[in-house]
């Protein structure tokens, strides 16, 4: 007979990893170093400032909500750190702390928190706050600064001279002014995390590299944004156009770091390609027929809502079971 006694029995989950939290946020945390610091670069001191006064917010509203509710603190595994730094990163570095604190309180309280804390939330908390004070405040998150201009640290900036970003430009059809290379290094306006996408590349292949993410949702979704304004330019040049769509923008940004959350994408393989390809041509879909210059935010937003709906047609089939087959018409 078998010997039965090393035989462990033991509850789900039964496939465990050594990975932690605390561990893949601070993974995501070094991956967006480098963009923070060509922000910091371009922009100045305040990039660094709003970006900070961000994190905090997020993290003082999450002890403070479960502080009141009696739950158990979660500030430790960083994950409201990374949505303080991703929701900065969507905004410009002329938005109102005010209104960067109130964006904190949403994200936190409102889309993660009264849905169950972290693993619980539906959508992306960093994205609703934005599409929230989008929505709100339209005229300060709107405004995008001409880079190299001096900003006070905390105080909100007036009189700045303002500039058009490469997508607002393609919105009348036109290829933006700057060349190509100058827009992938970030030497061109943009709200803080997206400007530069060599810096945003590199993080993306340090999460590779660490296994945190999978190219699949990346690549899919800048795929299909690659393909679509490929193939349906605006412009006169096919080759620029799609270039300059997709190094423009938030693209880079949501594509490597929003849209590849796991709470809010799926778990399976197919349903993660169908999950990307829609962000893209929803992206592609906004940015031409909408009247807003940027779709991603919204893209990814949407595709959230049907991430349950995705994983459960795309699900793999069960080992050892079989398809029962269609009862015949009449019974």
């Amino acid at each position: 007979m078998n010997d039965l006694s090393k035989l462990k029995v033991s509850s789900s989950p039964h496939i465990r990893s050594a990975s932690t939290t605390q561990q893949i946020m601070a993974d995501v945390l070094i991956a967006l170093l480098p963009a923070l610091a060509l922000a910091v670069f371009v922009y100045g001191p305040r990039a660094l400032t709003v970006t900070m006064i961000s994190v905090l917010g997020c993290i003082f509203f999450e002890w403070l909500y479960e502080t009141l509710t009696h739950k158990p603190l979660t500030i430790d595994d960083l994950s409201a750190a990374v949505t303080g730094l991703l929701l900065a990163f969507t905004l410009p570095v002329t938005t109102p702390i005010w209104i960067v604190l109130l964006g904190d309180l949403f994200a936190i309280v409102i889309v993660k928190q009264l849905f169950g804390g972290i693993g619980k939330n539906f959508v992306n908390p960093a994205l609703s706050a934005r599409a929230f004070l989008l929505a709100s405040f339209a005229g300060p998150v709107s405004v995008i600064p001409k880079i190299r201009t001096a900003l006070p640290l905390f105080t909100t900036p007036v009189d700045v001279v303002t500039t058009a970003t490469p997508l607002i430009q393609m919105k009348d059809g036109a290829l933006p002014e700057v060349p190509l290379l100058q827009n992938a290094l970030g030497m061109v306006g943009g709200v803080i995390g997206e400007l530069s996408s060599v810096a945003l590349i590199a993080g993306g292949l340090y999460l590779l590299y660490r296994k945190v993410i999978s190219p699949r949702i990346p690549l899919c979704f800048i795929g299909t944004v690659a393909l679509l304004t490929f193939l349906f330019p605006q412009g006169n040049n096919n080759l620029l156009w799609m270039g300059n769509q997709v190094l423009s923008g938030g693209l880079l940004l949501g594509a490597i770091f929003m849209a590849t959350d796991y709470t809010t994408s799926p778990i399976t393989p197919k349903g993660q390609i169908v999950f990307a390809v829609g962000c893209g041509a929803l992206t592609v879909l906004i940015r031409y027929f909408g009247t807003y210059p940027e779709g991603v935010s919204y893209a990814i937003l949407v595709m959230n809502l049907f991430v349950n709906l995705i994983e459960k047609f795309t699900l793999p089939r069960r080992f050892g079971t079989v398809r029962q087959k269609k009862e015949a018409q009449g019974k």
